[in-house]
């Protein structure tokens, strides 16, 4: 019987596996498990560090009255909790000024709301020339109960999840207000600390930074506040003529909302009114709206201007865009926080962007050939410099 061989090839240096390819495979999977749990870790935290951000800048809008207070011999602890004690003051009066007006709005609304809906009626027949009456709309309505039924059993089953949100909200905002009076009390402290890390030479540069911050936040809180004063006094007063109950809670209601939330807390803030004039003379609800829309034409281009000229000094076009931006990368905070991180960014840029002289050039003005421009006053020569 003949013996086979079998002859066993070596495999060539070339066809083997690179000794470093296991060492990269490890060395992969490894970079994207740390990948996988710092995303996980920036997904949890990113509520806190919202949180922190949100606190850090009402830290720089109470600091000036705290140092205010902390320059004339008050410790520093107790002008923190007093100048805290007075927002919170004014917040819980402003909450309970507008849970009162919500409810009386909501028991007139309801109230009125037949002869309302007569007049509704009345109008679209006349109009239109129908014949509808209300008890075919209630009829209706009432017919399709199924919707309202559904309605009902979704908002039941949602209680659980909405009181879970409101608990949720309530612990943030103990949350930021703990922090923010830590921040505003120990603000010294947590400068030398950050400045005890970098070098003397950059030293000065983040201190004039978190000066500027401090400036443009507080003069952007406190112009808002002074608006609002403005806007409720003028409201109250106006609402107060016409013949509105609770003229001088709706006031403050609109010149905090109006004030306070921006681009279109005009809008949200003039709803109110209009609902307590609609429960009353329906064409009042009329001159509510021109009144608003003037005033807020007043305030956009004669009082904003000049209140906020040395606080929060930002283009209209460029303030809309950063509360755009905000409300995009961050919802209501961000809007709200957007116009004074705009203006600090803007203002510590514009002292390290090198700036030059324009030369004079029709094409800037747009003005026509052979057509002289308007004279500038700020470029007008002086008596000083008459030759006469």
């Amino acid at each position: 019987m003949a013996e086979t061989s079998v002859s066993i090839e070596t495999p060539s240096p070339a066809s083997r596996m690179p000794t470093w390819l296991p060492r990269a495979m490890v060395l992969a999977f490894a970079l994207l498990g740390l990948f996988e749990l710092v995303n996980w870790a920036a997904h949890e935290l990113i509520g806190i560090a919202v949180m922190m951000t949100v606190a850090f800048f009402i830290s720089l809008a109470m600091e000036p009255a705290v140092d205010a207070m902390a320059g004339r011999g008050v410790n520093r602890g107790i002008a923190t909790a007093v100048v805290f004690l007075v927002v919170f003051a004014c917040t819980i009066g402003f909450l309970v000024t507008l849970g009162i007006l919500m409810v009386e709005t909501v028991g007139n609304v309801l109230d009125e709301l037949p002869r309302l809906l007569d007049e509704l009626v009345s109008w679209v027949n006349h109009t239109f020339h129908q014949d509808f009456t209300v008890h075919q709309l209630r009829d209706r309505l009432f017919k399709d109960s199924d919707v309202i039924s559904s309605y009902a059993e979704r908002a039941a089953n949602n209680v659980w999840g909405l009181s879970n949100t409101v608990l949720g909200g309530f612990a943030r905002v103990v949350t930021i207000a703990l922090f923010s009076v830590y921040m505003t009390a120990d603000g010294p402290k947590l400068r030398r600390s950050l400045c005890s890390l970098l070098p003397p030479a950059k030293q000065g540069a983040v201190l004039h930074a978190w000066d500027l911050a401090i400036d443009k936040t507080g003069g952007y809180l406190y112009s808002r506040a002074l608006l609002a004063v403005i806007s409720a006094v003028t409201h109250g007063a106006f609402l107060w003529l016409i013949g509105l109950p609770n003229a001088f809670a709706l006031g403050i209601w609109f010149g905090v909302v109006a004030s306070f939330v921006p681009t279109i807390g005009t809008y949200i803030a003039g709803i109110l009114p209009v609902l307590v004039a609609l429960t009353i003379r329906p064409i009042d609800a009329v001159w509510v709206v021109l009144f608003v829309v003037v005033y807020q034409w007043i305030q956009d281009y004669v009082l904003q201007p000049r209140i906020t000229a040395r606080t929060v000094d930002v283009n209209p076009a460029v303030a809309l865009l950063s509360v755009i931006v905000g409300g995009a990368l961050l919802g209501a905070v961000g809007a709200l926080l957007a116009i004074p991180a705009t203006a600090t960014l803007q203002a510590f840029l514009s002292e390290y962007v090198t700036r030059y002289d324009v030369t004079e050039d029709p094409r800037i003005d747009r003005v026509r050939r052979g057509q002289a421009p308007a004279p500038d006053p700020a470029n007008a020569p002086s008596p000083e410099s008459n030759p006469e």
